[in-house]
């Protein structure tokens, strides 16, 4: 298992050539928001592109320290039902089980929390089981985070074991970029895949991977989920749509069919949230990014553009369905917290810069 990560300035200007401005820059986001690289994704970086989307999602910019954005973008805190614990959707309750990443990407939507704090973490797990015990209307858990896949296996068992003892779960999801950012950290330990293995005999898992670009699925990350595969455990696969990194209609039919051959199931296209420290650089405006997302699925067969283009909404995930005429677009909620809004289609006028609703 790889461990080492790059965590300061210094050695990021060492191992990328960056110029002394550039490192001061790094310097000043990371007091506020911390970066941490595994080795392995490092790799990919290709050092004579300062452009390299690899680059982007990983390496701090100064542009995080932009004013405007949110701190909740999609009312985790009113969802919250017990520390750590949120129910936003009758079906599906979240476990927030760490603050810890081995990696922090430069767009997370809880950068008001990870790696900084353990305050909104599940401090216990009796709660949170009690809590899905009594709703019977749950049929799944998401397992989210920071990174469950960080955690101890044997904390990581202790929690599944109580989970697969629920009857009225179907299955149960484990949100992870681990496979992405350091796949060894999975493919190198046998505590942990045998904890994923026994437990994928007595209740589905799905495990959620976060690849953005087409570079992610290295032979590495390939090798690693094709472990997790050969468990019976279900990949599929949620992106963010991001300025610089994949906001291109070629790229996006790239991951695509990567992600089907692999037998990855294209689950989620996110829009990029307007969190503070990412909208600013990172967001790209709807009607241009409906454009680049029919323009790709024009190009892709059925099972490639199963994907949703949508956003977290604070009321729910909103799917973009199209551009009506002039700078109308017509939406549906894919899912929302309020009954009335269940199905419910919209349209709304959007100017050209407009990012969220």
């Amino acid at each position: 298992m790889t461990y080492k990560n790059m965590t300061t300035p210094e050695a990021a200007a060492e191992a990328l050539g960056l110029t002394g401005i550039e490192q001061e820059e790094i310097s000043k986001v990371i007091d506020q928001y911390p970066m941490s690289i595994p080795d392995y994704y490092l790799s990919l970086i290709d050092k004579n592109d300062p452009d390299d989307p690899i680059r982007k999602m990983c390496l701090p910019d100064i542009k995080e320290l932009s004013s405007g954005g949110l701190e909740d973008t999609s009312g985790e805190a009113c969802n919250t039902k017990l520390t750590g614990v949120q129910h936003k959707y009758s079906p599906t309750v979240l476990f927030l089980s760490t603050n810890t990443c081995l990696m922090y990407c430069r767009y997370c939507f809880r950068k008001r929390m990870v790696g900084l704090t353990e305050k909104q973490m599940i401090q216990g797990f009796e709660d949170a089981y009690q809590y899905v015990l009594a709703h019977k209307e749950v049929n799944n858990v998401l397992i989210s985070g920071g990174d469950p896949l960080t955690i101890n296996p044997e904390i990581l068992s202790e929690l599944l074991g109580r989970l697969v003892t629920i009857e009225h779960l179907d299955f149960i999801r484990i949100g992870s970029r681990v496979p992405v950012v350091d796949p060894e950290h999975i493919s190198e330990n046998k505590e942990l895949l045998a904890v994923l293995s026994k437990y994928s005999q007595m209740k589905t898992l799905y495990l959620v991977t976060h690849i953005n670009h087409p570079r992610e699925l290295s032979e590495k990350t390939r090798k690693t989920l094709k472990l997790i595969k050969d468990m019976g455990i279900i990949v599929s696969n949620q992106a963010v749509l991001l300025r610089g990194v994949n906001d291109d209609t070629e790229i996006l039919i790239e991951l695509m069919r990567s992600l089907t051959r692999e037998k990855i199931i294209p689950y989620y296209l996110f829009q990029c949230r307007p969190v503070k420290g990412a909208h600013g650089h990172f967001q790209v405006p709807l009607a241009e990014g409906i454009r680049i997302v029919e323009a790709a699925k024009h190009r892709l067969s059925g099972h490639e553009k199963r994907f949703r283009y949508c956003m977290s909404h604070i009321t729910g995930k909103i799917e973009a369905l199209g551009i009506l005429d002039g700078s109308s677009m017509v939406f549906k909620y894919h899912e929302a917290k309020e009954d009335k809004d269940q199905g419910r289609i919209f349209i709304q006028e959007i100017d050209d810069e407009q990012g969220w609703l």
